[in-house]
């Protein structure tokens, strides 16, 4: 586990996790929180109630809100309460507090992992090592369910699909789609000598997210390695290591095509893909179905400013609303909805330029931002509210964001006070 750790970026933790030093002791703390976020198959899930109290002993630590991630505070702030004011819409009020409640506390998650990477950004390699060793467990768990390799296996998996640690197979497969890109990132730019060890974890994770049979988890990976692939191109100067990165890419979509050979060799699995594979399901493309619901849910709350109140929309029609856009109106009236939307795209546009800037962060933020991108996009088609891992995600984007901000202000700093000094 230790060897792990290091190479996905845990080095600086793993040589003394245990010291006596309060920074040990935070870089600790910070690791399982992240570690943890991979298990949330009952509720309320050990991370919740972890990040509970590591989020009240760090702010009394003196964890500070700075304002360069504001922007966040804001709008988690606004967005949750465009869900308290849509509360008294619900007919079942003690069902509508409780689901604001947890919006509630999954937006002060991510303003923690913003003020966290603000505050020190080399914590990011803190947080790299326990999600990916989270994700690589959780994911042998799926495929031990999915092919029942002990007693009782058949827990971790939901109608024959592959859930790991998580209550839907729909979140358990974007959920590995983080640490998987940060690894084929690592081979994209590394030695591909030196980081052949990582190939065995990130086969371990392509394989839990394709027992997932989450048509949303293969498109989140397919949409993030393409912009990973396309920003490592682009900013790659080095003529022999961009054609280096061709030859990778060509290299990594023939094994693609030989492992997805080998697992359709399997007759379960090749039913199951080939039921999943299709572009519209029947539950799709019904007179009330996913799409249908679309239109007709957006007709709706043009008549209810706000909102419908948390957990009615499947009072209306068969299912919930399957788009986290439509939910943000319907679960937390204009006000969310609106803020949501704006949140995400000034999300998006402050990103943009921490792509191109020489950081030693730059490569997690570029993964990030991919990872963020594939999920706002799969947030059209499937609701991302309440996943843990994309308010993570919010929070480690504006920690990047800051932190760029803060940078810049020490270096114009430094550039003044070398100015007055030379005069």
């Amino acid at each position: 586990m230790s060897v792990l750790a290091e190479n996905y970026g845990g080095a600086q933790f793993t040589r003394a996790p245990f010291g006596p030093s309060a920074k040990s002791l935070g870089s600790g703390a910070l690791w399982l929180a992240a570690f943890l976020s991979g298990f949330v198959i009952e509720e309320p899930a050990p991370y919740e109630l972890y990040m509970a109290l590591l989020s009240v002993v760090w702010l009394a630590c003196g964890l500070k809100l700075r304002g360069e991630f504001g922007p966040l505070i804001i709008c988690m702030m606004l967005y949750t309460a465009g869900g308290i004011a849509s509360i008294p819409m619900a007919k079942e009020m003690g069902d509508a507090i409780m689901y604001i409640a947890v919006s509630g506390f999954l937006a002060i998650t991510s303003i923690f992992y913003a003020a966290i990477l603000a505050d020190d950004p080399n914590r990011f390699r803190i947080i790299q090592s326990g999600y990916t060793i989270s994700a690589v467990f959780v994911a042998m768990i799926g495929i031990a369910g999915y092919f029942h390799l002990f007693p009782g296996a058949e827990y971790f998996t939901l109608y024959d699909r592959a859930r790991g640690t998580f209550q839907d197979p729909n979140v358990f497969g974007p959920f590995l789609v983080l640490p998987t890109v940060i690894l084929i990132q690592k081979l994209l730019r590394g030695p591909v000598f030196r980081n052949v060890h990582l190939l065995v974890p990130l086969a371990i994770l392509l394989l839990g997210i394709f027992l997932s049979f989450s048509r949303g988890a293969w498109g989140v990976l397919l949409a993030a390695v393409l912009l990973v692939y396309f920003l490592a191109l682009v900013t790659e100067q080095n003529s022999g290591r961009r054609a280096r990165l061709v030859l990778l890419g060509f290299a990594g979509v023939l094994a693609v095509f030989a492992l997805l050979a080998a697992a359709l060799s399997i007759d379960t699995v090749s039913d199951m893909f080939a039921q999943r594979a299709r572009l519209v399901q029947e539950y799709d493309g019904a007179r009330l179905g996913r799409f249908a619901r679309y239109s007709l849910g957006f007709q709706m709350v043009m008549e209810h400013p706000l909102g419908l109140g948390a957990l009615e929309f499947n009072k209306y029609f068969p299912e919930d609303e399957h788009n986290v856009y439509l939910k943000g109106f319907t679960t937390y009236g204009w006000l969310g909805g609106t803020v949501y939307i704006f949140m995400a795209i000034w999300t998006l546009c402050a990103m943009v330029p921490l792509l191109f800037t020489s950081r030693p962060w730059t490569a997690f933020t570029q993964c990030v931002f991919a990872v963020f991108v594939a999920h706002l996009i799969l947030s059209v088609i499937i609701d991302t509210d309440h996943w843990r891992h994309m308010y993570m995600l919010y929070g480690l984007a504006w920690g990047m964001i800051a932190t760029d901000k803060i940078e810049r202000k020490r270096l114009r700093n430094g550039v003044r006070q070398s100015f007055s000094a030379s005069r």
